[in-house]
């Protein structure tokens, strides 16, 4: 699965864009810096997210929408379209 689609699906099962989980980690004291663990506790217990789902947060919590070009253009379920992320809803992507 591509980082985007983790971020997609995420939104599809709770509703809400990684831009507002990034808005709703920023009041919890979560951001650059910030460890994994607390952040993957909070996304379980409060929106029942696995660790992968989670970790997928935890990156655009406390690094921003920017990945490696590592996989950017390669076909298959693990490339993305870019190396920038969509945190506004998929529904809005330039990218799709």
């Amino acid at each position: 699965m591509s980082f985007q689609a983790y971020l997609d699906n995420i939104e599809t099962k709770t509703g809400l864009t990684p831009r507002q989980f990034i808005a709703l980690a920023e009041e919890r004291g979560f951001g650059p810096g910030a460890k994994a663990t607390p952040i993957l506790q909070w996304l379980k217990d409060d929106y029942d997210l696995g660790r992968g789902h989670g970790m997928a947060l935890v990156h655009v919590i406390t690094k921003g929408p920017n990945i490696s070009d590592k996989h950017v253009g390669r076909p298959g379920a693990h490339g993305d379209k870019s190396d920038t992320l969509w945190l506004d809803g998929a529904a809005t992507n330039p990218h799709p």
